[in-house]
């Protein structure tokens, strides 16, 4: 029989972080701590700033970012090309694209990907606005950034075959080898999908 430690409020804590990814119980118990024991300089910031986060912050009506402002600072900013919109599974995957500087375009998140298994068809996801997104004139390439997960490919296709009566360009990132990756270390799925994606030099 486990002994209670310590009051209900902790414990909501507790069970409140251990929902996040990546933390556990235990660790959600070890990050409960560290706030506990820096309350003025760790815990009531962290408070305020959740406050405020969820007063202001929303998701973007034309690409689904979150932002404090709508529409987000992405669709406002005019010095990015009108004309290409890549496509993501999830906000995570936009800020990954903007972290690595690799393109100043628009987006468009889907919000995850097609998985019957788990009751996600299109209707899910947001396919019905990026297929309105692709009717506008200025529009002339969609680019798939979607993981190389089977149901981030299954998605791929989907949308691939939908868009198609827009007469938009459609592409995909490419795949296969890694930069500074030895052929030893790379699963099967890899090495297949650089073979498929090969090209002269």
């Amino acid at each position: 029989m486990s002994r209670k430690i310590a009051g209900p409020e902790i414990e909501r804590l507790v069970q409140l972080l251990a929902r996040l990814p990546g933390l556990g119980p235990r660790s959600a118990r070890k990050a409960v701590l560290a706030l506990l024991k820096r309350r003025n300089d760790l815990l009531l910031p962290l408070t305020d700033a959740l406050q405020q986060a969820v007063a202001k912050i929303a998701e973007c009506p034309l690409c689904g970012n979150l932002d404090t402002v709508s529409p987000c600072s992405v669709c406002q900013d005019t010095r990015r090309d009108q004309s290409l919109i890549v496509v993501v599974e999830e906000v995570g995957d936009l800020w990954a694209l903007e972290r690595a500087g690799v393109v100043a375009a628009r987006y468009h998140v889907l919000g995850g990907h097609l998985s019957p298994l788990d009751g996600i068809g299109p209707e899910q996801l947001n396919v019905a606005s990026l297929l309105s997104r692709a009717q506008s004139p200025e529009v002339r390439e969609i680019l798939l950034a979607l993981n190389a997960t089977v149901e981030g490919q299954s998605t791929a296709h989907y949308i691939s075959d939908q868009l198609a009566a827009t007469g938009v360009t459609v592409s995909r990132l490419a795949q296969g080898v890694p930069i500074g990756g030895e052929l030893d270390y790379l699963d099967d799925g890899t090495l297949a999908a650089a073979f498929k994606a090969r090209r002269k030099i």
